[in-house]
């Protein structure tokens, strides 16, 4: 029987123990075995979910432990490259949380470390390990809507009440295209397989330093795109693929299972609407067990660098569309 690997958490981010810390203790073949903080009442959630739990008060000893076969980054936007590089230095794959850095630029730092080292090292972009993201890519793929002619996505939450949210300081890399517009524009590339030419139109609204509503349209080579991400409206999301023979409607595209059912509705010229859902599947789990796969040469990890680079130029375009990022 094959070893569980033995995943280490750098640093106890809300996230981490609310989504990933329990998706890796969940997952088939995979073991939380160690913490990096200095705190030990946020260390002490983590270790009542796996007891056994090491905890460790620098992020560098716990690179340094010989028992971690891999590293989750949950740190804050600014430090995920620094630190996915010195995981990778210490001998261990890396599973990076998203956006894995600030612009196209920083990643080839990490991209480099990736290929100098041999090891995985890849974006926690975990919606692509959903089957519904497949089951999208092949109705588009198989013709299903005709010509893909314009693709609409929401997702927008409201944070306005937590000031010292990460998320609302430019300093830590906050900002809603960061942090959901990944998500916006990663799925429109990731569904049709196209990358778009210029971003036509951008409308952001600031706070800080941070855009707070961001609504950006993008001309693809094909099809045009509008996005809508924002951390100040009611919380909502979905994406619309618009053919000319038909349209494909995601009720839950990026939080399935939280947000709502996993749901994929279509329908063609005949108005007759199809639906296919996946009630109860935990997408983090997924990821964390195709990471594995991944590691023991079982299945190539679906979301690569290179996959996370290409919707951080897109977030890239339309900060320069918008003039750029206000000085704060």
């Amino acid at each position: 029987m094959t070893n569980p690997i033995r995943w280490g958490v750098l640093g106890a981010s809300d996230f981490a123990r609310r989504s990933m810390a329990p998706a890796i203790h969940a997952a088939s073949g995979h073991v939380l075995a160690a913490l990096a903080t200095r705190s030990p009442d946020k260390a002490a959630p983590f270790a009542a979910l796996a007891p056994g739990l090491r905890v460790h008060d620098s992020y560098d000893a716990m690179l340094a432990d010989p028992e971690i076969d891999a590293v989750y980054v949950p740190l804050p936007h600014t430090m995920h490259v620094e630190w996915g590089i010195k995981a990778l230095d210490a001998g261990k794959p890396v599973l990076i949380e998203k956006p894995v850095a600030m612009s196209e630029a920083e990643i080839a730092p990490l991209i480099a470390a990736r290929d100098r080292t041999g090891l995985l090292a890849a974006e926690a972009y975990m919606i692509v390990h959903h089957p519904q993201w497949d089951c999208v890519r092949e109705l588009i793929a198989d013709g299903a809507i005709g010509r893909l002619r314009h693709v609409e996505g929401v997702f927008t939450y409201d944070n306005s009440a937590d000031p010292g949210n990460i998320r609302n300081s430019a300093a830590t890399g906050g900002g809603a295209l960061p942090d959901i517009g990944v998500y916006t524009y990663g799925c429109t590339r990731w569904a049709t397989g196209a990358e778009p030419e210029a971003i036509t139109h951008t409308d952001i609204e600031w706070e800080d330093g941070c855009d707070v509503l961001a609504r950006v349209s993008a001309r693809f080579p094909d099809f045009t795109a509008h996005w809508v991400n924002s951390m100040r409206l009611l919380p909502e999301q979905f994406m619309l693929f618009h053919g000319d023979k038909g349209l494909i409607r995601l009720t839950a595209p990026f939080n399935a299972a939280k947000f709502g059912e996993a749901v994929v509705e279509w329908r063609g010229t005949d108005f007759v609407t199809h639906r296919r859902s996946w009630p109860g599947l935990n997408q983090y789990v997924m990821q964390v067990e195709a990471f594995g796969a991944a590691l023991r040469g079982e299945k190539a990890f679906p979301w690569t660098l290179e996959d996370a680079a290409g919707t951080q130029r897109v977030i890239d375009m339309a900060y320069a569309k918008a003039g750029g990022r206000p000085a704060v």
